[in-house]
């Protein structure tokens, strides 16, 4: 077996726990493995040529770019230089490698692989090696993680690298808006990306760009035109770095239209910086996974790439995914754009069709009316992303043909009549506000049905769009029910879920979730980086929730902590023992910091004061203790280009079901009755679904207000293992290898 063999779980590696506290169910070797003292080696840039080799120490996690650096090697790409990478490799017994890189690397790594047995035999005869060691490391196993800002690999959902770039863009337009509205210039804003211009359409949905220009998509005859009369109404153009010279869009408008413009180009800029929670969550299970397959690989297994498919790590073939990306740029060179768009995936073909659909308004005379009218509403606490959200539903209802009505105010506004019509212009500028322009309450509409009823009637409100957390979700049902009474209610209801919490069932993620895990680990880091002075300190950190531990747990992961107590995993005074035990031997190292997240509602009696206390006096003479309470901060600020992203498309789908729905029912009068009227709009595992109210019920937890499974409560076991304890991960999940179907990655 090549698995260390498996314990209990609550023998020598420590316990894991369920969701309620039982013991989770111990699967065999094959699906469970341990991580033993195992010498891992990191080879640095041409290392395998040179052979310089560092072994691995300190955490990473915080580190922007790559700490064992990164460099072409034109030895490499010679047989000469691959021989001399598999003598310095057998020096060191290495046969599994992990490359991280581009497509370049990853054929490389490939290459290097196929050719490994001739690679030996000739060392052989060269007498630099046995026929021994011929036998011994008769095979090499590669494995690869895409590592690129552009985002230009095709079989994956995003690279390693893409999230951090999104937000250096995103905090340099959030800063140039404010010289572009108080001096009224046009900005043109030039990214990278190279060949690939996923950086400059994610970033002009996230803004709100009025233009923007795409390799795979370039602008049609006539485009000059176009884009100075949408230019007339606003300024502001992207500009990819691949799309040519920016000076093109500068003189066109200063020509044109005579406006002050400048050109700014990010450049290098993209690059740096400290990465993303997102980045930092996703390199952590790609790593993993990278180790399960090499552990799993045998002598038949094909070189393969970890790739992220919705939430799903899984194994592509590598040269599978390598020829897919290398023909999207020969359809562009070929200039067949719509199949370079279809190659790049449905990630990016929607982006794009949600892009068009928001950017530019059609003439009201070519827009069919349908005499509809939708009305938006924010439900529960505030989160970032809501009014991106709210800006994507409007337009597309606009495009759709509806007259969009905004309610103010949550569900008190609406018993109140706080509603007014809402136009295209009106939401401008909107995807990078935080908070809820809308206003939002906590309220539910109970107490208010017969009010909101006569506002649904005077309004003649056809369909209802929410948008909020466990309120809304609250909220939705008791509309729901309310329909035998009111049959103002039996119109199409869909909700998309909005709160830093991430506790609605039916949806894996929620909007406003990724700004507050990055706000928690921004937060982290300064923390920990103010005792490099002061040696052998802990940092209780206490998270909001609720009683969903997602923000405790995965800020832990992204931050990495040494512990995260959150309610969905019981703990006791054994376990708060075993952790002061693990930082007191970790303060013997050369890393004198810990940090340990706490979930606010993760005990009624191990709260943050007691946990600090008892830290405090069992690491007396060891390490001292700090406290902080993180508080609703983590529910302010800018959103992050994923709650902007994911609040745009996952609201605009939400109206294009509400159309769906109003456009089968037209002419006939229908009223909605049946469940699937009422829907959650969420993402579950690959999937961007609509689960009717009714059937989430049995999902969820409402003394907790949590769904009863959450799937991030897998990844537990990975930070305990990143934090050096022993412990077992379930690999039961893991991407087995799949073969690409290029038409729907």
């Amino acid at each position: 077996c090549r698995y260390e063999r498996c314990r209990p779980c609550c023998g020598a590696h420590g316990h894991l726990r369920g969701g309620q506290g039982q013991c989770l169910p111990h699967a065999p070797c094959h699906s469970s493995f341990h991580l033993p003292g195992a010498l891992f080696l990191l080879v640095l840039p041409v290392g395998a040529v040179r052979g310089d080799w560092r072994e691995m120490g300190s955490s990473l996690v915080p580190h922007g770019g790559t700490i064992i650096g990164s460099a072409r090697c034109q030895a490499f790409r010679t047989r000469e230089g691959r021989l001399k990478a598999a003598c310095n490799l057998l020096q060191r017994g290495i046969t599994n490698l992990c490359v991280i890189g581009g497509d370049g690397s990853l054929t490389g790594a490939n290459l290097f692989r196929k050719e490994w047995s001739g690679l030996l035999e000739e060392l052989a005869r060269n007498g630099q090696i046995d026929k021994e060691a011929v036998q011994k490391y008769a095979y090499l196993n590669v494995v690869g993680m895409v590592g690129s800002i552009d985002n230009d690999f095709c079989g994956t959902d995003m690279t390693i690298g893409t999230d951090s770039a999104l937000h250096r863009i995103i905090e340099v337009i959030d800063a140039i808006m404010t010289t572009a509205q108080s001096h009224q210039r046009t900005f043109v804003l030039e990214v990278m990306g190279r060949h690939c211009g996923y950086l400059a359409l994610v970033s002009a949905l996230a803004c709100g760009a009025d233009w923007v220009f795409l390799p795979e998509s370039p602008p049609e005859e006539g485009w000059e035109e176009q884009m100075c009369v949408k230019l007339s109404e606003v300024m502001w153009v992207l500009w990819p770095s691949t799309a040519g010279d920016a000076d093109v869009p500068l003189q066109l408008v200063v020509t044109q239209l005579g406006y002050d413009t400048r050109v700014t180009i990010l450049g290098h800029v993209q690059r740096g910086g400290t990465p993303s929670a997102f980045d930092r969550i996703l390199a952590s299970r790609m790593g993993v996974e990278a180790v399960i397959a090499l552990l799993e690989a045998t002598p038949d297994t094909p070189a393969c790439v970890v790739s992220l498919n919705g939430n799903h790590a899984v194994r592509l073939p590598l040269m599978e995914c390598v020829q897919m990306t290398q023909d999207v740029q020969k359809a562009m060179d070929e200039r067949r754009f719509q199949d370079a768009v279809r190659l790049r995936g449905r990630s990016f073909a929607g982006n794009l069709n949600t892009y068009k659909r928001l950017a530019i308004k059609l003439p009201d005379d070519q827009i069919p009316k349908t005499n509809c009218n939708v009305a938006v509403i924010n439900v529960g606490a505030p989160a970032a992303g809501m009014n991106a959200a709210v800006r994507s539903a409007v337009r597309v209802g606009i495009a759709d043909g509806h007259r969009m009505l905004a309610i103010y105010d949550g569900f008190d506004g609406f018993a109140k009549g706080q509603i007014k019509e809402i136009s295209w212009t009106d939401v401008g500028g909107w995807t990078g506000q935080g908070g809820s322009i809308l206003g939002t309450k906590r309220v539910l509409p109970g107490k208010y049905l017969e009010e909101i009823a006569t506002q649904m009637r005077a309004h003649s409100i056809n369909a209802l769009l929410i948008i909020g957390g466990f309120e809304a979700y609250l909220g939705l049902l008791e509309l729901s029910a309310a329909r035998e009474k009111h049959e103002e209610f039996c119109v199409p209801m869909v909700m998309v879920p909005a709160t830093v919490s991430n506790n609605v069932p039916g949806s894996d993620f929620s909007i406003g979730a990724d700004t507050a895990l990055n706000t928690i680990t921004d937060t982290c880091d300064r923390i920990k980086q103010s005792a490099s002075g002061t040696k052998r300190r802990v940092f209780i950190i206490e998270t909001m929730g609720g009683y969903c531990g997602y923000l405790a747990n995965m800020g832990g992961l992204a931050a990495g902590a040494d512990a995260a107590y959150i309610f969905e995993e019981p703990f006791d005074i054994r376990d708060l023992q075993s952790n002061v035990e693990h930082l007191t031997e970790k303060m013997k190292t050369t890393i004198q910091r810990g940090l340990v997240l706490r979930n606010e509602s993760c005990s009624e009696n191990y709260t943050t004061d007691f946990i600090y206390q008892l830290y405090s006096e069992e690491g007396k003479g060891v390490f001292d203790c700090r406290k902080n309470v993180l508080g609703h901060m983590q529910q302010g600020g800018a959103p992050s280009p994923f709650d902007r992203n994911f609040g745009t498309k996952i609201s605009a789908r939400a109206m294009e079901w509400i159309t769906a729905k109003l456009k089968e029912a037209r002419g006939r009068g229908k009223k909605f009755t049946t469940d699937d009227s009422v829907c959650v709009l969420g993402i579950s595992k690959r999937n961007v679904i609509f689960q009717p109210v009714a059937e989430l019920k049995q999902q969820t937890d409402f003394e907790h207000r949590i769904p009863k499974e959450q799937w991030w409560l897998k990844l537990r076991p990975l930070m305990k293992i990143l934090a050096k304890y022993k412990a077992s991960y379930d690999v039961s999940d893991s991407g087995q290898l799949e073969h690409v179907q290029p038409w729907s990655v």
